[in-house]
């Protein structure tokens, strides 16, 4: 995929955790920081459930819309932190208390955050 493909992949992953009730979504650009991947999409859930449906419908959506499957998923059982990797993008959901404990966005704050607008 290309860079635009992949960020319109990321507006369908944040539209889909938006639709859900994620609570304070983050994206953030670490294409010029890490290999690893383009983008990081945070959310976090206020309960195990909530965050399982996270999880299935940014799974969902990335494949109906954009034919894109994820190829590893982390913390489906433990309902803390799932992390679900699609290559490009890899998304992080946290139960509220994990997501402060861990800070991702602190970790990785020499990529750039997404301006919510954008995303929209």
């Amino acid at each position: 995929m290309d860079k635009e493909q992949v960020f319109e992949a990321v507006k369908v992953a944040y539209k889909a955790l938006d639709d859900k009730m994620g609570i304070d979504i983050k994206v953030i650009d670490i294409s010029n920081v890490s290999p690893i991947a383009d983008y990081f999409v945070i959310a976090s859930a206020s309960n195990s459930s909530q965050l399982r449906a996270l999880a299935e419908t940014v799974e969902e959506e990335l494949y109906k819309k954009c034919n894109i499957e994820k190829t590893h998923t982390e913390g489906m059982q433990t309902k803390s932190w799932i992390l679900i990797d699609f290559n490009d993008i890899i998304v992080h959901l946290f139960n509220e208390e994990d997501r402060e404990f861990y800070n991702i966005e602190r970790i990785w704050g020499d990529g750039e955050i997404i301006d919510e607008a954008k995303l929209k």
